[in-house]
Order: C-alpha cells, then structure tokens, then sequence
C-alpha cells in the first residue's frame, strides 16, 4: 500500500500524542525521584496492562505507609485537641524532671512534621499511580516510616497510659469537628478514585478486581453512614441556643500575669470576668494565703531565699516568711503560656514585683468588682497548728471581707456545720450525684471537669435549679460545646479570648446539617461514578485506528501494538529507490519506557 495514502491529519495526533508524553516526562521524573530516587528515566518502569502496580516488597512498603498515615494522624489529632491541657502537661514534667521546659509544644512539633513528611510521601505514591508507574519506595523513605511509626504508637501508648482522660477530649472534640473531617474524608475517597479506578480496569485478574473495589466501597459507603451515629450539642433547633456561659479566671488570668497573686485576679476582671477562682493553703501562724500546689518550688524563689527548705509544705511557713518570697518573676523567666513577649513594660514590672496574696487580699478584690468567688481549700499536714480549725479560720476571713452570698463553698468537710453558720454561702459540690443527695446537700451549683460535659445532665441538673460550672476550658471549641451544651459559667486560663467570642464557633440546624451530609454525600458519588466511567471508557472503549482498521487498546491483540508514542516518522531520502521520493513512512521503534 502506498505510504503517501497516510492522511496528514493522523501525523497530527500521532505529533501530538509524541510530545504530550515527552513534556510530561519532567513531572513523572520529578514524582519518581522524590518517592524513590529514581531520577533517570531508564530507572523506572510504567505498570502495564494486567500486571500490578508494584513487587510485593512495594506492596508491603506502601501498605506500611498508608497504616503509618492514619496512625500519625491519630496521634496528631490526638496531641492537637489535648492543646487545653498543655500547661498541666508541662508542670506535670516540672515536678518530674525539676525544670521547666515547653514539652508539649515540642512533641506538636514532632507530631505534625512527621505528618506532614508521610502525607506527602503518600501524595507521591498516589500521583504515581494515577500516572500508570510502578512503584519503588527508597530505603531511606522507608527507614524513615518505620521510624514515623515507632513514634506515633510509643506516643499514643505513653500518654494514654500516663494521661488517659485526654482521649474523652478526643470524642468531645469530634462533636465539633466530625462534620468537617466527614467532608474531608469523602473527599479524600474521591481522589482515591482515580489511581484506584485505573489499576482496576488495568487488572486480568477478577479476584483482584473484587479485592480492590470491594475494600474501596466498603470503606466508601462506612463514611457516607458515618454521620448517622453523630452527636452534637451544637446541632440544635434555631432559637434554642441558651445564653453564653459565665467566665470565672482560673487563678485570675495566668496568661496575662502570674497566677494566683493580684495582679492576676484584677487582670480578669479587666479582661471581663464575672468570677476568680484560686485554691486556699494556712499558713504556720494560721493566716489563709493563695497557693496552688502543696509546695513553693514552682511558682516562688523558695530555692533562692530558703534554699534548705524547697520541698517543705507551703503550710508550714509563716506568712512573715511568705511575704519575703517573688511571686512573679518565675512567670517571666519561664513564659509558660507564650504570651510574655505580648506584655507592655509596665505589666512586665508589675509582674516581677508580685508577692504571694493572703485570701484577705484576694477577697478584696473580688468585692469591688461584684462577681463570684470559687476556690479549693486545702487541709493543712498532720502537725500543724490550725490542721483542725483550719475551715473555722478561712469562714470568718469570708464572712469579714466578702458578701457571702457571692462565695461558691466547694470544700467538702464539715459542709453542714458552715452551711448552719453562713447560710447564705452557695454550696457547690465537685462531684456528681443524684437529685436527691444534691437536694439534701443544700447544694446549688456543681464543679465539674469539662471530660464530663452532657448536655442531658446539665439540663436535668438546670431543672431542678443546680447550675453547673466546667473546668478548666481556655480553647474557643471547648467554650463553643460548653455554651451549646448549657452550662451556666466556665473557669477558664484565657478569660481574655473567650471573652470576645459573641457566638459559638460551629452552630447548625439539623436540617442545615443533613442537607450538607447529603450534599457531601450526592456530589462524591457522581464524581467517583463519572471517575470510574472515564477510566472504563479509556482502557475498554477508546478505538486505536491503524490505517483504516480499527481495533482497541486493549483488544485481543493489546500485547503486540505499538503506541503511537513510539512511532517515529522520517522522511525518505531520494537515494532509494523503492518509494516515491519525499513520501513519509511510519517506522515503529519498541522500546521500553
């Protein structure tokens, strides 16, 4: 047949179809190089038609980066929402090690950068299926997965050990994030698509087909079910929303001072706080002074002024000794909220220059702005002067400084006799109980950890007239659960961010919810059907036309055919004799790629 018969227009596509595979050639270099340092092009392979898209070895590698993907996601997750309680985390490690240092911001640190190294391995691996190559995952990627791995599980398996109630924060969190992490994760399932859909109509074997697309689907469809069991106290009715809750600083605001002194407490109270929170210790000569832990060491320069007597109880100093300690200036030095460098001059001064406050001091305080007044009242040692009249002592400084009616009585001991002396106190207790022992117990109010949050006990509670407080919520999504929830008021370290927050973060009718649910849901199917589709059409439908012949890709003769990315057009030099001079002839070159 004559070659001159071959029409110009064909030459065109064949041109085309050449140079769209050898620009992309840069980009697949790149992915290859990346994932496992396969830069040159003769160092990689593309997966042909029915074989797989990798060794077993590959396999197993690429199944080892998909489990270390979710782990480490897990754990970040896990790390990021616990961000509430950092700063117990950290003096938790004070009291360990004996120095201050931001560990939990460290291990975020950790966390996210290994994450962020295994997604975009992962993103590699996917972009390379997706373009038809074989995979090959270089040693020093896996090492560093194997490594990734160790970390996330040690991690979790440490701080579930040593810190388990943080995973009730993790279910608390996902009443605020789950809608959004559904979207992300069906779209994720759409991008899976693609690869997904390409190696599975590139398959000879029907078992294979099964496995893949049965896993795929199952997984699919569990997260279209998914938002069926979800519950949140933020997808309520419009109009049900109760008002926001009460902001009561959590020894004064220690972000912005140092906590539990003075400056603190008026800090809150500037910042918008309608409560002061602090915790009560008696001193050797029986005055109650405002300190935290049983010892000096960590907010104090006890070290400095008392050297010999660090890990003495606070209760067994005399006020005379107190008031010759710092108060303030550990709070500079060690920064344990970041937000020092945020501090005027005049602040900063203010802070170094902050002595330990007796409860006289305190009370004062919280008499001239009005608000209520929580606080734990710690029994003295076993030898101590006032180690029984110590309740007795701390009555008569409430009674002669404050109005008692503003007083939350939280100390549990001898609660009838203060509740016949000072009836006016409002009796809070820090556990949970029924109606009826509540009732009995005069109590008004309940103290609670925010892990405990429910939106049911809090109403049954509210009722029967018992608010409920939560403690210690300084996150914006937190606050944003505790106001959807109900609760009444909120002892919290960041009383100067709440304090600005005028509606809660995530708020969704559930018909607003279920329409973005099944949204999501419509939208991900007709993208993965219209994936899948394309892919079929592709490997079984599109025609490959040889002269006037037309056969398909992968037909029956799909083993032997020559791409048209192979074929190299030449003109025919006048020498020859046999073809009419200047005609073009298509030579097919085999070569792998």
């Amino acid at each position: 047949m004559p070659v001159t018969r071959l029409k110009l227009g064909k030459l065109k596509v064949v041109r085309r179809q050449l140079l769209q595979r050898y620009e992309h050639q840069p980009f697949v270099s790149c992915l290859a190089g990346l994932y496992g340092c396969q830069w040159r092009r003769y160092q990689r392979a593309r997966a042909q038609p029915g074989e797989c898209c990798c060794s077993k070895v590959e396999c197993g590698s690429f199944g080892l980066l998909i489990l270390t993907f979710f782990l480490s996601f897990l754990f970040l997750y896990f790390w990021s929402e616990a961000q509430n309680d950092y700063n117990d985390f950290d003096w938790f490690n004070f009291g360990t090690l004996g120095f201050w240092f931001p560990w939990s911001l460290v291990l975020l640190v950790i966390a996210a950068s290994l994450f962020t190294y295994i997604a975009l391995l992962l993103v590699l691996a996917l972009c390379l299926l997706s373009e038809g190559q074989r995979l090959y995952l270089h040693w020093s990627h896996k090492t560093g997965i194997v490594v990734t791995l160790a970390f996330s599980v040690t991690a979790t398996a440490i701080l579930s050990d040593l810190w388990s109630k943080e995973w009730k924060t993790l279910l608390l969190s996902l009443q605020v994030t789950a809608p959004f992490l559904h979207v992300a994760a069906v779209s994720l399932m759409v991008i899976l698509a693609w690869p997904i859909a390409l190696h599975f109509f590139r398959m000879n074997k029907r078992v294979r087909q099964v496995a893949v697309l049965g896993l795929y689907l199952s997984v699919l469809f569990t997260l279209y079910l998914v938002p069926l069991g979800m519950y949140s106290p933020c997808i309520k009715e419009a109009g049900t929303l109760g008002p926001a809750p009460k902001l009561i600083g959590h020894r004064g605001a220690p972000m912005l001072a140092p906590e539990n002194t003075v400056m603190s407490f008026e800090k809150a109270v500037e910042a918008g706080g309608e409560g002061l929170e602090t915790d009560v210790t008696i001193s050797y000569d029986g005055v109650p002074f405002l300190m935290h832990d049983s010892t000096l060491r960590r907010t104090t320069n006890v070290a400095e002024v008392f050297p010999n007597r660090t890990h003495l109880d606070a209760s067994m100093f005399t006020w005379a000794e107190l008031q010759q300690l710092n108060a303030g200036d550990w709070f500079l030095s060690r920064d344990p909220f970041g937000t020092v460098s945020s501090l005027s001059e005049v602040d900063c001064s203010q802070a170094q220059n902050q002595s330990v406050p007796s409860l006289a001091q305190f009370l004062e305080v919280a008499a001239r702005s009005g608000g209520l007044v929580l606080f734990d009242l710690r029994r003295p040692p076993y030898g101590h002067p006032y180690s029984q009249s110590y309740i007795n002592i701390t009555l008569q400084v409430v009674q002669a400084h404050i109005n008692s009616s503003q007083v939350l009585w939280l100390p549990s001991e001898d609660r009838e006799l203060v509740q016949a002396v000072d009836p006016q106190l409002q009796q809070t207790s820090g556990e949970k109980a029924s109606i009826k022992e509540l009732t009995d117990g005069h109590i008004t109010r309940l103290n609670l950890h925010y892990s405990t949050m429910s939106q049911q006990q809090i109403s049954k509670y509210q009722s029967e007239n018992i608010s409920t407080n939560l403690y210690v919520i300084s996150q914006p999504w937190l606050y944003t659960l505790a106001w959807c929830a109900g609760a009444q008021s909120v002892t919290t370290n960041s009383i100067h961010i709440l304090s600005n927050i005028d509606k809660p973060l995530f708020l969704m009718t559930p018909e607003e919810y279920s329409l973005m649910w099944i949204l999501t849901d419509a939208v991900s199917a007709f993208l993965i059907i219209a994936v899948f589709i394309f892919h079929w059409w592709r490997e079984r439908g599109l025609p490959f036309w040889s002269g006037s012949r037309q056969t398909h890709e992968n037909g029956p003769y799909s083993k032997f055919r020559t791409d048209s990315s192979d074929v190299i057009c030449v003109r025919w030099s006048p020498v020859h004799s046999d073809p009419p001079a200047g005609a073009l002839v298509s030579l097919p070159l085999v070569f792998n790629p």
